[in-house]
């Protein structure tokens, strides 16, 4: 079957619409910094998401310019496959516009381009995320997409963790037998079988992820293409084995957030079910929290879906201060 052609491009005086290329990357997140200062992007954040794209996949990113072709951007529309939502016909659509053009014309025909993309790569389910208090929720709510998942954001300061105040629940957690240790310390993912372990640990508690659509979780080939180059600090990664070498629990705090300074992104943090109930996952995210203090970094930034309600609780007792919500919207078509 022949791909789908490219979408024409809008005609809107005054504005030159181009593809965006690689080279863009900068440019492109000035801009989108400059639509949500509250929600700041570098070029480094663009790459890391841009690896996720793979040969064949339905791909639109198109800048709108005011000025011609090598003008201020002004707005942005995206297609793309969602990164958990991986289901057949569901593909993931953005929006971002500078608030002076919020009232034109740009913002429907930027929206309009991206569904028809998406249609003609054989979209039956699109889904959107904005932030809570963000004017494009409302443009995508007039087109008829309405709120699916909801994710809460938060940012812990380190430096104000009082870790004594969960001495008896580490105390519990280190009864239990269970060995605490890192990603360094085991060798990193170098070896196939870490690989093996950590893929195996990370799918089963996906799989369990307390969220409106379960996720779905990668085959290994491409966990292994997606996930080993993101691993520069495996020291940052913690986890919780059996006496007999079984991996049961993670919390990952390595990644570093390119738009904050001294923050890490605290990714997965989980338990296997039959272990849960004896704070093993409150201990590996102090432990990390620790292991963080001591790297240098002040800040933890993290994010739940709303349904998630023990690790919210976790959170919560620990310090984390929520921020406003993300909503993915969707619509079926």
């Amino acid at each position: 079957m022949e791909p789908a052609p490219p979408p024409a491009l809008p005609h809107l005086p005054g504005v030159t619409f181009t593809d965006a290329t690689p080279a863009d990357r900068p440019e492109i997140a000035a801009f989108l910094t400059r639509a949500h200062s509250d929600s700041p992007t570098t070029p480094e954040q663009l790459e890391r998401t841009d690896r996720f794209h793979r040969p064949g996949d339905p791909f639109l990113r198109v800048l709108a310019r005011r000025g011609g072709p090598h003008g201020d951007i002004v707005g942005l529309t995206e297609v793309g496959v969602p990164h958990s939502e991986t289901l057949p016909g569901w593909l993931a659509l953005d929006l971002a516009v500078l608030p002076a053009e919020l009232d034109g014309l740009l913002p429907g025909l930027l929206i309009a381009l991206a569904e028809t993309h998406a249609l003609a790569h054989g979209g039956t389910t699109f889904l959107t995320r904005v932030k809570e208090h963000w004017p494009e929720r409302q443009l995508w709510q007039e087109r008829g997409y309405t709120e699916h998942d909801r994710l809460w954001n938060s940012t812990l300061d380190l430096r104000t963790l009082n870790f004594q105040q969960f001495a008896a629940q580490e105390q519990q957690a280190r009864a239990t037998g269970i060995r605490f240790t890192t990603l360094r310390d085991l060798g990193g993912l170098n070896s196939e079988a870490n690989q093996r372990n950590m893929y195996d640990l990370i799918a089963t508690l996906l799989r369990d992820v307390p969220t409106t659509t379960p996720i779905q979780v990668w085959p290994y080939e491409l966990w292994q293409e997606r996930y080993l180059p993101t691993v520069h600090h495996p020291e940052g990664i913690h986890l919780a084995l059996t006496p007999d070498g079984h991996w049961i629990g993670i919390s990952e705090l390595h990644l570093e957030h390119p738009a904050r300074p001294g923050t890490l992104h605290n990714g997965l943090t989980g338990v296997r079910k039959e272990w849960r109930g004896h704070h093993l996952g409150l201990a590996l995210k102090l432990a990390a929290a620790r292991s963080a203090l001591q790297r240098g970094y002040t800040h933890s930034r993290t994010s739940n879906h709303s349904i998630n309600q023990p690790m919210l609780a976790i959170n919560e007792a620990m310090g984390f201060v929520r921020e406003t919500a993300t909503i993915t919207l969707k619509k079926e078509v």
